[in-house]
Order: C-alpha cells, then structure tokens, then sequence
C-alpha cells in the first residue's frame, strides 16, 4: 500500500466519529421538529365542550350545554355506552358528541364547605337544657344507637330544623352534638349556595350529600335555610329557577336517606315563617326545636361558662343579669369580652362590676347602630 492511500485511510477513520455525531443530531432534531408540529397542530385544534346528556333517543341525545340550553344531536359511533345524566365531550360546531367524560365530581367540594370535628361540647352551652335533650334524641341517639330503634320498632326523623334570633346558640347546639356523636360536621351556607353557583347549585347539593356519605357518620349543618327553602311564588328571572332547581335536589336528596341512614341534616335559620312547607313535612325535616333567647337561669348559666376562666372582682352577679335581659348568648360572650378589654385598658388583670356595666351599655349600643343601619338601608 502506498503512502496517499495509507493517508486516505487514517482520514477515513478520522471523520468517522464526526459523522455519526452529526448523524445522531440531525435525527435528534428531526423528531424535535415532528413534536413540535404535532404539538402546533394540537393546539389548532378546536376546543370540545363538556354538556350534561339529559336523554337518549337512537342513535341521538338530547344535551345541556353549559348555559342551561338543550340540543337534539348525534352521537358518535365510538360512544355507544352514554346513558342520560353522564357528562360528554361535544364538538362545538355541530354538539355532536364525541366521547363520554368520566369525572368523579364537578367540584372539589371541600373547597365550598366548613368540614371539620368540632371540639364544643353541650357543657359550653348554657340555657339550652330542652333544646339539648330533643337534638340529643333526635340526631345522637339514632347514631350511637341504631339497633335500639330497630328493636322498638320506630323511625327516628332523618333531620331537624333549629329556629329562633341570632345569637341563640344555634350552631354551637349542632356543633356539640357532631362532637358527642363522634360525626363529620359539614355546614354549608345557604346564602352562599344561591349567590355563588348560579347554573350549578343543584349539583353541588348533590355532591355534598355524597360527600357526606363519604365521611359518615356525618351531620349536613345548612345555615341560613330560608335562603334556599323559602316559600315558592311565581318562578321568573333564570336566578329564581335557579334556586327552585337547588331547593328541589336538596330535598330529593333528603328524601333519598334511610332514617336509620348514618347522616343526619340539620338546618338552622332566624325565619321558620318563610319556609317552604315541603321542607317540614314528615320524612324530611320534621322536628322543629325552638331556640328562643335566654330566660334569667339561662342568662346566669351563659354569664357562668364566659366567666369561668376570668379573673373578677366581687360583684353583684344578679345585678348583671337584671341589666342584661333580652339579650342573646351570643351578646352575652361579647359582654364578658368588652368587660376584659376595659380592665386591659386601665391595666388591670382583674375584672371589675364597673367593667361589666359599662360593657353592657356598649353592646346595647352597637345593636342599636346595627339595628338603625339595617332600617336605613331596607326602610
């Protein structure tokens, strides 16, 4: 072998490495350069609507789109298992429906609930000895005990309505029986389930009492009730419907529940005269428990519990209580508030009559700026 073809070789040999790298990279680049159009082409792609089928027909639904009208459309022959209530996948020019969706909940919703195990218990509620006999009966009983029932042969009522003015202890009464009954308590507010889902609020309903099956035993605590269930008139405006569609699964889905069933629902509201009747007939919430403001044992024991942990002077307690009629337990406990913010304020650990006296007269007097604020504005 000469010399050239000796050189020729060892450059061969040289470039070969070179080559397969640039080789390699070319290839590299190529498949970069398909993904990329794959992902443009993607993206051209026009969106697909999610709608609600409400009936099958054929080889055809009816569907709601999201703006609560309906369409008789074609389905794909690819989805053939599509029954009526199933969310689907619609092309949005033509709502033919291309696929089902299975999606577990519309909602997180634990987002748009207070879930939680409360801590109160009926030893940090005062002035309610009645009131705590008939929820213990009505809610702990048939949870802690089932089978009792079953042996005496009775149903025990599915749910309650607590009414009477703010401040009475309401919530506290539903919150010490999800404690003693060892439950899940899920308290949702009905004035914000109007306001805040429009076009959604039934579904939501739904997924709460799924919700709270889930997590039984449990109690559905609804406050502000009559902002849901208040007395029909004549449906107008898309927002009335609305909160008709809402007030109806809430009591398909109370109707939906075995009495002796681990969820209990216990609706709270300050206007039980609003009230739909369809919401306190028997089978749904039939036991009515009234909340009144405190008598004066009531207003004693309330003053009692507030005060345990205080620090005070001597005082003249019934003196107190005399100047503290008509009020709620709820101004009770921002009385003893004021009071320790007026000794904090001369900075005094203790607690004086005089402290109390003028923290009664404050509260009285935002009340009564409460009270003109709400006349002004409705009046």
């Amino acid at each position: 072998m000469d010399g050239n073809s000796s050189k020729e070789t060892n450059m061969a040999f040289s470039y070969s490495p070179i080559i397969s790298e640039l080789e390699e990279e070319n290839r590299l680049l190529k498949e970069t350069v398909n993904q990329l159009k794959n992902e443009i082409d993607r993206f051209r792609t026009p969106p697909l609507m999610v709608c609600e089928v409400r009936d099958i027909v054929d080889q055809n639904a009816v569907i709601k789109v999201p703006n609560g009208n309906q369409f008789f459309v074609c389905v794909s022959d690819s989805c053939t298992d599509v029954v009526a209530g199933d969310s689907v996948l619609v092309e949005q020019k033509n709502l033919n429906i291309i696929r089902k969706f299975s999606r577990s909940r519309s909602f997180n919703v634990e987002q748009f609930v207070i879930l939680e195990k409360p801590t109160i218990t009926f030893s940090q509620i005062g002035g309610l000895g009645k009131q705590i006999q008939e929820i213990k009966e009505v809610v702990e009983l048939p949870l802690k005990k089932p089978l009792l029932f079953k042996k005496v042969g009775i149903q025990p009522p599915k749910g309650l309505l607590l009414y009477g003015p703010p401040g009475t202890g309401k919530t506290l009464l539903a919150k010490a029986v999800a404690n003693s009954s060892d439950s899940t308590f899920i308290e949702v507010v009905g004035s914000e389930l109007v306001q805040k889902f429009i076009g959604e609020g039934a579904k939501l309903v739904k997924e709460i009492f799924e919700l709270a099956r889930e997590k039984g035993p449990s109690i559905v605590f609804i406050d502000e009730l009559d902002a849901l269930a208040a007395k029909r008139i004549e449906v107008g405006t898309s927002g009335e419907r609305e909160v008709q569609r809402t007030f109806m699964q809430l009591l398909a889905e109370i109707d939906g529940f075995a009495p002796l069933g681990n969820v209990k629902i216990i609706g709270c509201t300050n206007r039980r005269d609003i009230l739909d009747p369809a919401i306190l007939r028997p089978g749904r919430l039939d036991r009515l428990i009234s909340v009144d403001l405190p008598n004066r044992d009531g207003l004693r024991e309330i003053f009692k519990i507030h005060t345990k942990d205080m620090s005070l002077e001597k005082m003249n307690t019934e003196k107190l209580i005399e100047q503290m009629t008509d009020f709620s337990g709820a101004e009770v406990r921002a009385t003893c508030t004021e009071a320790g913010y007026f000794a904090i304020r001369e900075d005094r650990t203790r607690v004086k009559e005089s402290d109390f006296l003028k923290a009664i007269v404050k509260v009285k007097e935002d009340e009564a700026n409460e009270t003109d604020d709400f006349s002004h504005m409705f009046g």
